[in-house]
């Protein structure tokens, strides 16, 4: 069932399932920034960057890895989410913008937000991810206060978040894997979620190494 765009992205569309629904995309959010259309894509670095974008974009190139939406990618995504049963599923590049390589989420009339391919670098978990250059498990995210006051929490409705590095050998971190969901997880299951995320950054490195990208 399709719902019309709700013109506050702050506020869930009052006709959305009221359980799991996330607030549609309105024409505002593009203009706050929070998450662009897929069709604009990252294809290149700007004149002046960080030295650690340079590093990123120098390994990209060397090992043949596009910087736009990857089917293969999209594949890995989808297990993830798939395996800890989450809605959405990213493999995400941080280069001038967060950029979804690989994205997994909800049908266009399902209801639920649909997201783009790229996002602010300082939006949502994975610059966390990426500063501490290992996976964090949040089952649920305003279990802290340290991560409940997220802009992403507040515009998208998110509850739950799993995501790990993408760390080449070299030592540079390319970007993140991550899954996130409406609803929170049980602690118990904190681990396991872990778990797939490590497991699927592994196989996500593991694929740019040694295989095309298509």
């Amino acid at each position: 069932m399709s719902h019309h765009p709700n013109p506050n992205p702050y506020l869930a569309s009052p006709t959305a399932p009221p359980a799991l629904s996330l607030p549609r995309r309105g024409t505002r959010d593009a203009a706050r920034g929070l998450i662009t259309p897929p069709a604009t894509a990252v294809t290149g670095p700007q004149t002046q960057q960080a030295p650690e974008l340079a590093q990123r974009y120098e390994l990209l190139n060397r090992l043949g890895v596009p910087t736009v939406a990857s089917e293969d990618f999209d594949d890995l995504a989808r297990d993830m989410a798939a395996k800890a049963g989450f809605l959405y599923g990213f493999v995400n590049l941080f280069l001038e913008e967060q950029t979804f390589v690989g994205l997994h989420q909800p049908p266009a009339d399902s209801g639920y937000f649909i997201v783009g391919r790229t996002m602010s670098r300082d939006h949502g978990w994975c610059p966390d991810v990426m500063a501490r250059k290992k996976a964090l498990p949040l089952h649920d995210v305003h279990a802290s206060p340290r991560f409940s006051g997220n802009h992403v929490v507040d515009a998208v409705g998110i509850r739950s978040y799993f995501g790990a590095p993408l760390v080449h050998d070299s030592g540079t971190v390319l970007g993140t894997v991550c899954v996130i969901d409406p609803e929170k997880r049980p602690l118990s299951e904190a681990r396991r979620l872990r778990d797939i995320v490590i497991n699927a950054g592994a196989q996500v490195m593991d694929h740019m190494v040694r295989a095309p990208v298509r």
